[in-house]
């Protein structure tokens, strides 16, 4: 969306691909998060854009490399394929893609096990132990109350100091366990601005956070895992793969044969930690280039 409204500003003559049926990728995903609903205004000014430079929009278009002769030059932002762990029994009807969750072809049980621990992990134990009613829509009012008995705010400045009172967690939805490989701290990887935040509300609300994590196979009793050597069965209803991604590049080769020119940005140049402003820039930098 980016390389194309600046390259159509730039007087070039833009088509923009896309198999989906609409623009967004993977902002159509985190737009559903709790607290992230303001991904939907960057696709709604993306959108108004690309119609008023009149690029040629082009959804629900799986396309070959011979699709694209012709073309001076393709950006190649074809986002990332999620990684499936091999693990014994990851196809167990126990296991979901986080994708399928967050976009409600999947629902989950009242015990969930989310294998890995990245942004996306944190995005999906977020939604999983959110209790208040949540629509992703921009427009539709914020539960202010209930966002403010959670965190322990008093807007009515009572007798406690600082504007603070008890915080009042909602009861639990369900059980939660976010689990990585590495050891150490879960959350690492996220902005340092807000990534305690997450961690502290995931706390809150008893989301069981390991680190260390062997597994050992997936079925119908549940989540086999082993910590510093030590087995243990997680009986859950539901196993969530967070487990980092992979470039989407099916096209490289065949452009390549072809002799056409292209760039990669995105996650299908790094998918590693998917990272939205890194991508609008580097879509950017390439428009500027080209």
């Amino acid at each position: 969306m980016a390389a194309a409204t600046l390259l159509a500003e730039r007087g070039h003559q833009v088509t923009l691909f896309d198999a989906a049926a609409d623009v967004g990728g993977q902002f159509n995903l985190a737009r559903k998060i709790p607290g992230k609903e303001e991904f939907a205004e960057t696709l709604r000014y993306f959108r108004n854009r690309l119609n008023e430079l009149k690029v040629d929009l082009q959804f629900k278009r799986h396309v070959s490399a011979d699709d694209l002769k012709g073309y001076a030059h393709v950006v190649l932002a074809t986002g990332i394929v999620p990684r499936t762990p091999a693990i014994d029994g990851i196809h167990h009807p126990k296991v979901t893609s986080y994708i399928d969750l967050i976009e409600g072809r999947k629902q989950a049980g009242k015990r969930v096990a989310i294998i890995g621990a990245g942004g996306i992990g944190f995005d999906v134990a977020e939604l999983l132990s959110h209790a208040n009613p949540h629509s992703d829509d921009p427009a539709s009012p914020v539960n202010l109350e209930a966002y403010q008995k959670e965190w322990g705010i008093d807007v009515q400045y009572g007798d406690v100091r600082g504007g603070l009172t008890a915080p009042q967690m909602p009861a639990a939805v369900r059980e939660i366990w976010l689990l990585q490989r590495k050891t150490g701290k879960l959350g690492e990887g996220l902005a340092r601005t807000t990534g305690w935040a997450r961690r502290l509300l995931l706390q809150k609300r008893d989301v069981h956070m390991l680190g260390g994590v062997e597994y050992r196979k997936i079925d119908d009793a549940g989540l086999h895992i082993a910590i510093d050597g030590k087995d243990q069965l997680l009986d859950v209803d539901t196993v969530v793969i967070c487990a980092g991604q992979d470039p989407r590049r099916e096209l490289v080769q065949g452009l390549a044969a072809l002799g056409i020119a292209y760039t990669l940005v995105g996650g299908a140049d790094v998918a590693a930690e998917l990272d939205a402003k890194r991508a609008i820039a580097q879509a950017t930098e390439v428009a500027l280039e080209l």
